[in-house]
Formats: C-alpha cells, sequence, structure tokens
C-alpha cells in the first residue's frame, strides 16, 4: 500500500489539480473494491503497477499454455491406438485455447496479442518451468495429466476469484478443461500400473521424473516470491504459493495410493500441528537454471515456437487483410 501512494504521489506532481483528483478518486475506488473483496473490470480505474502484474501474470500463463502443447504433441503421432490418439489431439487443442482465453484477457488491459507473443519468441518473457522437460516414454503423457495439471488446478482454481474479471472468468472454462485433462492422465497411468510388470515400471519411471518438477510449478518458496504477496494483497492471488504447494502434496499422497505407485518422497507426511502436509527439499538451484534458459529443453521449445510463429505469418497476414476488407466493405454499405 506504501508503494501505491508513493507512486500516486510520484505521479501526482506532475497531474493538472483535475487530473489529481479523478487519479486520488480512482485510488480511492480501487481501494474500496479490494476491501469489499469485489472486481476491477477493464474500463475500471486501475493502479499502473496493478496492471502491470497482471500483464506479466495473465501473458505469462498464457505462454506457459502455448509452450505446453509441445512435449504433449510430439507423442500424438506415436500413441498406443486410435483412442489415445484422438483424445491426446483434443488435449492439444484445448491448450491451444487456453491461450486464447489468457491473450484475450491480457489485450484487455492495453497490450496487443502480438506484443505478447513479440515478448515470447524474443526471449524476454517467461513461462512455466514445467514445459521445459522432456518426454521420454507414454507414461509421461499419464504423468503430465495427472501431476502437472494437477497441479495447475490447485493453482487456478482460485484464480476463478481473481480481482480483474476477464482474467476470473477467464480461468472458470480453463478449470473445467483442466479437469479432463487430470482424469485422462490419471487413467493412463491407472491402465499402466494394473498391466505388465514392465508397464508398471514405466509409470513408476514417469512418476519419479515429473514429481519435484510438479511441486517446483507453484513458483519458489514464500521467502523467495517478491511477487506473491503484492499479488495477494491485490486478491489476484488468494493462496501462496507454499500454500498450494502444500494442498497439492495431500492430494496426490491419497490419489497415488489408488494407482498403487509411490511418489520418489519419503518426507511427505502430514504435520498434525500446522494441519499441513509437508515434504522434502526441493532443488531450487535447478528451477532457477530452467527459468534462466538452462533447462534440458530450453532451446528446442523456442526454437519449435519461433518456427511456428514464423511459419504462421501469412496466416496472420492474410486475416488482418480480410478483416480490413470486411471493414472496409461493411463502411460503404453503412
Amino acid at each position: 500500500m506504501e508503494q501505491q501512494l508513493q507512486a500516486v504521489s510520484g505521479a501526482a506532481a506532475q497531474q493538472s489539480p483535475e487530473q489529481q483528483a479523478d487519479a486520488e478518486a480512482g485510488q480511492a475506488y480501487f481501494d474500496r473494491a479490494m476491501a469489499a473483496d469485489s472486481r476491477i473490470e477493464p474500463r475500471d480505474w486501475m493502479p499502473d503497477a496493478y496492471r502491470r502484474t497482471l500483464v506479466r501474470q495473465i501473458s505469462q500463463h498464457a505462454h506457459s499454455e502455448i509452450i505446453g502443447m509441445q512435449p504433449e504433441a510430439n507423442w500424438i503421432t506415436r500413441a498406443p491406438s486410435l483412442k489415445r490418439k484422438a483424445i491426446l489431439m483434443a488435449k492439444v487443442q484445448d491448450e491451444a485455447g487456453h491461450g486464447l482465453y489468457l491473450y484475450s484477457a491480457a489485450e484487455t488491459l492495453g497490450t496487443s496479442r502480438d506484443e505478447m507473443m513479440g515478448q515470447l519468441v524474443a526471449g524476454k518473457a517467461r513461462y512455466s518451468s514445467i514445459f521445459n522437460y522432456p518426454t521420454v516414454t507414454w507414461a509421461d503423457m499419464g504423468a503430465i495429466g495427472w501431476m502437472v495439471d494437477g497441479a495447475a488446478i490447485c493453482n487456478q482454481v482460485p484464480l476463478c476469484r481473481a480481482s480483474f474479471g476477464p482474467y476470473g472468468r477467464a480461468m472458470v472454462r480453463v478449470c473445467k478443461e483442466e479437469s479432463f485433462h487430470q482424469r485422462q492422465g490419471f487413467e493412463i497411468l491407472l491402465e499402466l500400473a494394473n498391466g505388465t510388470p514392465a508397464q508398471k515400471q514405466m509409470a513408476q519411471d514417469a512418476v519419479n521424473r515429473w514429481y519435484a518438477p510438479s511441486l517446483m510449478m507453484f513458483g519458489p518458496p514464500d521467502d523467495d516470491s517478491p511477487n506473491s504477496k503484492q499479488s495477494m494483497a491485490w486478491n489476484i492471488k488468494r493462496f501462496s504459493n507454499d500454500e498450494l504447494r502444500s494442498r497439492f502434496v495431500g492430494m496426490m499422497a491419497e490419489q497415488v495410493k489408488v494407482l498403487g505407485l509411490s511418489l520418489p518422497d519419503a518426507e511427505i507426511r502430514f504435520n498434525e500441528e500446522t494441519k499441513k502436509w509437508e515434504h522434502g527439499a526441493l532443488d531450487w538451484d535447478e528451477f532457477k537454471e530452467v527459468l534462466a534458459g538452462r533447462g534440458p529443453c530450453n532451446a528446442q521449445r523456442m526454437e519449435r515456437r519461433r518456427e511456428a510463429h514464423e511459419g504462421g505469418a501469412w496466416v496472420r497476414e492474410a486475416a488482418t487483410a480480410y478483416a480490413a476488407k470486411m471493414a472496409a466493405k461493411n463502411e460503404v454499405a453503412a
């Protein structure tokens, strides 16, 4: 709050009395909305820092959906059956749709989709670290669905109540579709776990590979998360990184029993005093390396994204030309 007041006072020094009055009235409205836990819409006044935070978070979320299509699309041609192929194709299409919803929500804040995509392909924007790991067997499709999409649901369901209206509304549909993705992944692992010993081992290996990266999806520990507290103060986020991580560990600890598999963490336990699930130490140095672009598949993911962006340039140009043609036609008709 102190930073907001400093920002307002600094800007006020360069404003006319009328502009200052408008800014003060806007800040008062914004503060009342936060206190009442109501929503801010695109045309409402909002602090510049709030707008920047939303653009950063929503665009990173959108980038993650688009980049996240790659590790799964890698298995469409190698799915073990026609049914599995059709389901996986539908899932990848869903992820593209999620990216569309989120880019559209971010655009209402005044940042164009071209600008956001330009930042991504230029390597100036981040996306979730989880998508920089390879998918080495079919069982990884199950682990991604159960663990990665499960972590996404745990993180994203509270975002349905985000203080920015377009973001919260977009998340409602995203979460509904992600719930199907998680069930699909769980079903893949369940079938493998009840198959041959080799298939069960394949499932266990996939769970071992994706366990730690899935926990790190929630972001760094609370003490090392500079943006989390402010996002919670603005009612964008509802729970801290560590709170969400603890909830997710509890979910997996129970569900893995149904699979007949195990989690590669001997320190998982429920703390009766704190009433929270606890887990073993995570390699945060690895997390930082992946975020810095030095993960197993960072270079490959970005190369494929740039190729797709450049290859689709003619489609965007044609769509723009057609839209301009139709607008001119409608103007003449009017």
